[in-house]
Protein backbone atom coordinates (compact mmCIF):
# COMPACT_ATOMS: atom_id res chain seq x y z
CA UNK A 1 0.00 0.00 0.00
CA UNK A 2 1.34 3.46 -0.90
CA UNK A 3 0.22 7.04 -0.58
CA UNK A 4 -0.30 9.45 -3.44
CA UNK A 5 2.06 12.43 -3.19
CA UNK A 6 -0.76 14.96 -3.58
CA UNK A 7 -3.22 13.64 -1.01
CA UNK A 8 -1.46 11.18 1.27
CA UNK A 9 -4.34 8.74 0.74
CA UNK A 10 -3.17 5.13 0.48
CA UNK A 11 -3.53 3.58 -2.96
CA UNK A 12 -3.93 -0.20 -2.90
CA UNK A 13 -2.97 -1.72 -6.24
CA UNK A 14 -4.05 -5.05 -7.67
CA UNK A 15 -0.75 -6.55 -6.58
CA UNK A 16 -1.22 -5.30 -3.02
CA UNK A 17 -4.75 -6.68 -2.94
CA UNK A 18 -3.43 -10.10 -3.93
CA UNK A 19 -0.70 -9.87 -1.29
CA UNK A 20 -3.20 -8.87 1.39
CA UNK A 21 -6.06 -11.25 0.70
CA UNK A 22 -6.31 -14.75 -0.74
CA UNK A 23 -9.35 -15.99 -2.62
CA UNK A 24 -10.41 -17.98 0.43
CA UNK A 25 -9.93 -14.92 2.65
CA UNK A 26 -12.45 -13.17 0.40
CA UNK A 27 -14.85 -16.12 0.76
CA UNK A 28 -14.51 -15.87 4.53
CA UNK A 29 -15.09 -12.09 4.44
CA UNK A 30 -18.36 -12.57 2.55
CA UNK A 31 -19.43 -15.44 4.82
CA UNK A 32 -18.65 -13.43 7.96
CA UNK A 33 -20.64 -10.43 6.71
CA UNK A 34 -23.67 -12.61 5.99
CA UNK A 35 -23.47 -14.43 9.31
CA UNK A 36 -23.20 -11.11 11.11
CA UNK A 37 -26.57 -10.20 9.65
CA UNK A 38 -25.63 -7.60 7.04
CA UNK A 39 -28.95 -6.16 5.84
CA UNK A 40 -28.62 -7.18 2.20
CA UNK A 41 -32.21 -6.27 1.38
CA UNK A 42 -31.60 -2.61 2.24
CA UNK A 43 -28.28 -2.19 0.45
CA UNK A 44 -27.95 0.99 -1.62
CA UNK A 45 -29.19 0.80 -5.19
CA UNK A 46 -26.63 0.65 -7.97
CA UNK A 47 -26.62 3.80 -10.09
CA UNK A 48 -26.21 3.71 -13.86
CA UNK A 49 -25.32 6.69 -16.06
CA UNK A 50 -25.01 6.44 -19.87
CA UNK A 51 -21.80 7.53 -21.57
CA UNK A 52 -20.78 7.81 -25.22
CA UNK A 53 -18.61 4.71 -24.99
CA UNK A 54 -20.76 2.76 -22.55
CA UNK A 55 -21.87 3.66 -19.04
CA UNK A 56 -20.85 4.56 -15.52
CA UNK A 57 -21.76 2.13 -12.73
CA UNK A 58 -21.70 3.55 -9.20
CA UNK A 59 -22.03 1.25 -6.20
CA UNK A 60 -22.26 2.95 -2.77
CA UNK A 61 -22.38 1.04 0.53
CA UNK A 62 -22.08 1.66 4.27
CA UNK A 63 -21.08 -0.54 7.20
CA UNK A 64 -20.75 0.04 10.93
CA UNK A 65 -17.32 1.63 10.44
CA UNK A 66 -16.91 2.58 6.78
CA UNK A 67 -18.56 4.01 3.71
CA UNK A 68 -17.40 3.28 0.21
CA UNK A 69 -18.25 3.49 -3.44
CA UNK A 70 -17.04 1.61 -6.47
CA UNK A 71 -16.86 3.67 -9.63
CA UNK A 72 -16.78 1.47 -12.70
CA UNK A 73 -16.94 2.10 -16.42
CA UNK A 74 -18.43 -0.48 -18.76
CA UNK A 75 -17.34 -0.21 -22.39
CA UNK A 76 -18.77 -3.07 -24.48
CA UNK A 77 -16.74 -2.00 -27.51
CA UNK A 78 -13.47 -2.63 -25.69
CA UNK A 79 -13.65 -6.35 -26.38
CA UNK A 80 -13.00 -5.66 -30.09
CA UNK A 81 -10.11 -3.35 -29.16
CA UNK A 82 -8.34 -5.95 -27.07
CA UNK A 83 -9.06 -3.90 -23.92
CA UNK A 84 -10.86 -4.83 -20.69
CA UNK A 85 -14.60 -4.26 -20.81
CA UNK A 86 -14.66 -2.95 -17.23
CA UNK A 87 -12.37 -0.48 -15.45
CA UNK A 88 -12.94 0.48 -11.82
CA UNK A 89 -11.64 2.17 -8.69
CA UNK A 90 -12.93 1.78 -5.14
CA UNK A 91 -13.05 4.82 -2.82
CA UNK A 92 -13.15 4.09 0.93
CA UNK A 93 -14.24 6.67 3.54
CA UNK A 94 -14.64 6.88 7.32
CA UNK A 95 -18.30 6.31 8.19
CA UNK A 96 -18.68 9.21 10.62
CA UNK A 97 -16.41 11.94 9.22
CA UNK A 98 -16.55 10.82 5.57
CA UNK A 99 -12.85 11.51 5.32
CA UNK A 100 -11.19 9.47 2.55
CA UNK A 101 -9.21 6.49 3.83
CA UNK A 102 -8.00 4.66 0.73
CA UNK A 103 -8.31 4.12 -3.00
CA UNK A 104 -8.25 0.54 -4.25
CA UNK A 105 -8.00 -1.13 -7.64
CA UNK A 106 -11.67 -1.80 -8.38
CA UNK A 107 -11.12 -4.19 -11.27
CA UNK A 108 -9.13 -6.66 -9.15
CA UNK A 109 -11.58 -6.18 -6.29
CA UNK A 110 -14.42 -7.22 -8.62
CA UNK A 111 -12.68 -10.34 -9.92
CA UNK A 112 -11.93 -11.27 -6.29
CA UNK A 113 -15.30 -10.67 -4.64
CA UNK A 114 -17.64 -11.96 -7.36
CA UNK A 115 -16.27 -15.54 -7.28
CA UNK A 116 -16.16 -15.35 -3.49
CA UNK A 117 -19.89 -14.62 -3.34
CA UNK A 118 -20.63 -17.34 -5.90
CA UNK A 119 -18.56 -19.83 -3.93
CA UNK A 120 -20.50 -19.09 -0.73
CA UNK A 121 -23.73 -19.72 -2.65
CA UNK A 122 -22.53 -22.96 -4.27
CA UNK A 123 -21.18 -24.35 -1.00
CA UNK A 124 -24.46 -23.55 0.72
CA UNK A 125 -26.58 -25.17 -1.99
CA UNK A 126 -24.40 -28.29 -2.01
CA UNK A 127 -24.69 -28.52 1.77
CA UNK A 128 -28.50 -28.41 1.37
CA UNK A 129 -28.60 -31.30 -1.11
CA UNK A 130 -31.80 -33.29 -0.44
CA UNK A 131 -29.86 -36.57 -0.19
CA UNK A 132 -27.33 -35.18 2.26
CA UNK A 133 -24.56 -32.55 2.21
CA UNK A 134 -22.11 -32.63 -0.68
CA UNK A 135 -18.56 -31.68 0.29
CA UNK A 136 -16.86 -32.02 -3.10
CA UNK A 137 -17.53 -31.34 -6.78
CA UNK A 138 -16.54 -34.28 -8.99
CA UNK A 139 -17.40 -32.38 -12.16
CA UNK A 140 -17.45 -28.60 -12.54
CA UNK A 141 -18.43 -26.97 -15.83
CA UNK A 142 -17.82 -23.28 -16.52
CA UNK A 143 -19.47 -21.53 -19.46
CA UNK A 144 -17.16 -18.66 -20.31
CA UNK A 145 -13.42 -18.31 -20.79
CA UNK A 146 -12.56 -14.84 -19.49
CA UNK A 147 -11.05 -13.69 -16.18
CA UNK A 148 -14.25 -14.30 -14.22
CA UNK A 149 -14.46 -17.88 -15.54
CA UNK A 150 -10.90 -18.61 -14.44
CA UNK A 151 -11.31 -16.90 -11.06
CA UNK A 152 -14.54 -18.75 -10.38
CA UNK A 153 -12.93 -22.12 -11.03
CA UNK A 154 -9.94 -21.28 -8.82
CA UNK A 155 -12.04 -19.88 -5.97
CA UNK A 156 -14.52 -22.75 -6.00
CA UNK A 157 -11.70 -25.32 -6.09
CA UNK A 158 -10.07 -23.59 -3.13
CA UNK A 159 -13.22 -24.05 -1.06
CA UNK A 160 -14.32 -27.54 -2.18
CA UNK A 161 -12.30 -30.37 -3.77
CA UNK A 162 -12.96 -30.40 -7.52
CA UNK A 163 -12.32 -33.45 -9.69
CA UNK A 164 -12.46 -32.10 -13.22
CA UNK A 165 -13.08 -28.63 -14.65
CA UNK A 166 -14.57 -28.21 -18.13
CA UNK A 167 -14.25 -24.79 -19.75
CA UNK A 168 -16.91 -24.15 -22.40
CA UNK A 169 -16.60 -21.19 -24.72
CA UNK A 170 -17.03 -19.99 -28.29
CA UNK A 171 -13.44 -18.85 -28.87
CA UNK A 172 -10.96 -21.76 -28.91
CA UNK A 173 -7.90 -19.61 -28.16
CA UNK A 174 -9.54 -18.11 -25.06
CA UNK A 175 -10.70 -21.51 -23.91
CA UNK A 176 -7.18 -22.94 -24.28
CA UNK A 177 -5.75 -19.97 -22.38
CA UNK A 178 -8.22 -20.46 -19.52
CA UNK A 179 -7.49 -24.20 -19.41
CA UNK A 180 -3.74 -23.53 -19.33
CA UNK A 181 -4.13 -21.13 -16.39
CA UNK A 182 -6.15 -23.68 -14.43
CA UNK A 183 -3.72 -26.50 -15.19
CA UNK A 184 -0.85 -24.29 -14.06
CA UNK A 185 -2.71 -23.89 -10.77
CA UNK A 186 -2.92 -27.66 -10.40
CA UNK A 187 -6.49 -28.29 -11.55
CA UNK A 188 -7.53 -31.05 -13.94
CA UNK A 189 -8.99 -28.81 -16.63
CA UNK A 190 -9.97 -29.40 -20.25
CA UNK A 191 -11.94 -27.70 -23.01
CA UNK A 192 -15.53 -28.78 -22.54
CA UNK A 193 -18.73 -29.33 -24.48
CA UNK A 194 -22.46 -29.33 -23.83
CA UNK A 195 -22.13 -33.00 -22.83
CA UNK A 196 -19.75 -32.00 -20.04
CA UNK A 197 -22.22 -29.33 -18.99
CA UNK A 198 -25.04 -31.89 -18.86
CA UNK A 199 -22.98 -34.26 -16.70
CA UNK A 200 -21.64 -31.66 -14.26
CA UNK A 201 -22.50 -31.50 -10.58
CA UNK A 202 -22.04 -27.71 -10.66
CA UNK A 203 -22.40 -25.41 -13.67
CA UNK A 204 -21.23 -21.79 -13.60
CA UNK A 205 -22.18 -19.34 -16.35
CA UNK A 206 -19.80 -16.39 -16.50
CA UNK A 207 -20.45 -15.08 -20.00
CA UNK A 208 -21.32 -11.75 -21.59
CA UNK A 209 -24.05 -13.35 -23.70
CA UNK A 210 -27.30 -11.34 -23.78
CA UNK A 211 -29.28 -14.48 -24.64
CA UNK A 212 -29.57 -17.82 -22.78
CA UNK A 213 -26.66 -20.24 -22.90
CA UNK A 214 -28.28 -22.77 -20.54
CA UNK A 215 -31.77 -24.15 -19.95
CA UNK A 216 -33.46 -26.91 -17.99
CA UNK A 217 -32.65 -29.71 -20.45
CA UNK A 218 -28.95 -28.78 -20.41
CA UNK A 219 -28.26 -29.73 -16.78
CA UNK A 220 -28.69 -32.67 -14.43
CA UNK A 221 -31.88 -32.84 -12.40
CA UNK A 222 -29.96 -32.23 -9.15
CA UNK A 223 -27.31 -29.86 -10.49
CA UNK A 224 -26.29 -26.63 -8.81
CA UNK A 225 -26.23 -23.76 -11.31
CA UNK A 226 -24.62 -20.37 -10.65
CA UNK A 227 -25.31 -17.63 -13.21
CA UNK A 228 -23.19 -14.53 -12.69
CA UNK A 229 -22.51 -12.99 -16.11
CA UNK A 230 -25.75 -11.23 -17.05
CA UNK A 231 -25.85 -7.45 -16.66
CA UNK A 232 -29.24 -5.72 -16.50
CA UNK A 233 -32.81 -6.83 -17.06
CA UNK A 234 -32.35 -7.03 -20.84
CA UNK A 235 -29.57 -9.64 -20.60
CA UNK A 236 -29.89 -13.23 -19.43
CA UNK A 237 -27.79 -16.37 -19.46
CA UNK A 238 -30.55 -18.79 -18.46
CA UNK A 239 -33.72 -19.99 -20.14
CA UNK A 240 -37.03 -19.41 -18.38
CA UNK A 241 -37.73 -23.13 -17.86
CA UNK A 242 -34.58 -23.57 -15.77
CA UNK A 243 -35.34 -20.54 -13.62
CA UNK A 244 -38.92 -21.62 -13.02
CA UNK A 245 -38.00 -25.21 -12.14
CA UNK A 246 -35.15 -24.42 -9.75
CA UNK A 247 -34.82 -23.88 -6.03
CA UNK A 248 -33.82 -20.24 -6.28
CA UNK A 249 -31.28 -18.21 -4.28
CA UNK A 250 -30.20 -14.62 -4.98
CA UNK A 251 -27.95 -12.12 -3.22
CA UNK A 252 -31.00 -10.14 -2.13
CA UNK A 253 -34.57 -10.25 -3.36
CA UNK A 254 -34.82 -6.49 -3.81
CA UNK A 255 -31.77 -6.17 -6.05
CA UNK A 256 -32.57 -9.34 -8.00
CA UNK A 257 -36.11 -8.30 -8.83
CA UNK A 258 -34.85 -4.85 -9.77
CA UNK A 259 -31.91 -5.86 -11.97
CA UNK A 260 -31.67 -9.58 -12.72
CA UNK A 261 -32.44 -10.41 -16.35
CA UNK A 262 -32.65 -14.14 -15.65
CA UNK A 263 -35.58 -13.50 -13.32
CA UNK A 264 -37.18 -10.74 -15.40
CA UNK A 265 -37.42 -13.00 -18.46
CA UNK A 266 -38.79 -15.99 -16.53
CA UNK A 267 -41.78 -14.35 -14.83
CA UNK A 268 -43.53 -11.00 -14.79
CA UNK A 269 -42.88 -8.56 -11.96
CA UNK A 270 -46.45 -9.20 -10.78
CA UNK A 271 -45.85 -12.96 -10.66
CA UNK A 272 -42.67 -12.56 -8.63
CA UNK A 273 -44.35 -10.06 -6.29
CA UNK A 274 -47.28 -12.43 -5.86
CA UNK A 275 -45.06 -15.25 -4.66
CA UNK A 276 -45.32 -17.45 -7.76
CA UNK A 277 -41.95 -18.95 -6.80
CA UNK A 278 -40.02 -18.84 -3.51
CA UNK A 279 -36.78 -16.83 -3.56
CA UNK A 280 -34.21 -17.15 -0.78
CA UNK A 281 -31.39 -14.69 -0.19
CA UNK A 282 -27.81 -15.40 0.81
CA UNK A 283 -28.34 -14.58 4.48
CA UNK A 284 -31.01 -17.27 4.66
CA UNK A 285 -28.78 -19.69 2.79
CA UNK A 286 -25.79 -19.36 5.14
CA UNK A 287 -28.12 -19.72 8.10
CA UNK A 288 -29.17 -23.13 6.76
CA UNK A 289 -32.76 -22.07 6.11
CA UNK A 290 -32.87 -23.16 2.45
CA UNK A 291 -34.45 -26.58 1.85
CA UNK A 292 -33.87 -28.13 -1.56
CA UNK A 293 -36.46 -30.32 -3.25
CA UNK A 294 -35.56 -33.80 -4.54
CA UNK A 295 -35.26 -33.89 -8.33
CA UNK A 296 -35.00 -30.12 -8.75
CA UNK A 297 -31.91 -28.14 -9.75
CA UNK A 298 -30.70 -25.42 -7.43
CA UNK A 299 -29.98 -22.00 -8.91
CA UNK A 300 -27.99 -19.06 -7.63
CA UNK A 301 -28.13 -16.00 -9.87
CA UNK A 302 -26.28 -12.83 -8.93
CA UNK A 303 -25.96 -9.28 -10.22
CA UNK A 304 -23.27 -7.96 -7.87
CA UNK A 305 -24.03 -5.76 -4.86
CA UNK A 306 -22.21 -2.90 -3.18
CA UNK A 307 -22.09 -4.51 0.28
CA UNK A 308 -19.95 -7.32 -1.15
CA UNK A 309 -17.24 -4.89 -2.26
CA UNK A 310 -17.19 -3.11 1.09
CA UNK A 311 -17.01 -6.36 3.06
CA UNK A 312 -13.95 -7.45 1.09
CA UNK A 313 -12.37 -3.97 1.15
CA UNK A 314 -12.60 -3.82 4.94
CA UNK A 315 -10.85 -7.19 5.16
CA UNK A 316 -8.13 -5.96 2.78
CA UNK A 317 -7.57 -2.84 4.88
CA UNK A 318 -7.31 -4.94 8.05
CA UNK A 319 -4.63 -7.03 6.37
CA UNK A 320 -2.63 -4.01 5.17
CA UNK A 321 -2.94 -1.92 8.34
CA UNK A 322 0.58 -2.69 9.55
CA UNK A 323 2.25 -2.72 6.15
CA UNK A 324 5.21 -0.44 5.58
CA UNK A 325 4.49 2.20 2.92
CA UNK A 326 6.41 2.01 -0.33
CA UNK A 327 9.01 4.64 -1.08
CA UNK A 328 7.32 5.56 -4.34
CA UNK A 329 3.84 5.19 -5.73
CA UNK A 330 2.92 1.90 -7.38
CA UNK A 331 1.64 1.96 -10.92
CA UNK A 332 -2.02 1.17 -11.43
CA UNK A 333 -2.37 -2.23 -13.08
Amino acid sequence: MTATPATGIPVVSAARIDAALSRQDAVEAITAALRAGWDVENDHDRLFAPLTGGEFLLMPAESATSAGIKVATIAPGNTTRGLPKIHAWYLLFDRETLEPRAVLDGARLTTLRTPAVTTVAIAGLLAAHPEGPRTSIPRLAVAGSGPQAVEHALTIAGRLPVGRVSIIGRTPDRVESAVAQLRAAGLAADPGSRDDQAAADVVVTATSSPTPVLDLDDVRADAVVAAVGSHGRDHRELGARLVRAADLVVEARASALRENGNLAAARTDEEWAGGAQPIANLVELVRGEVVRRPGAPALYTGVGMAWEDLAVVERIMESTRNDEPFASEEAYT
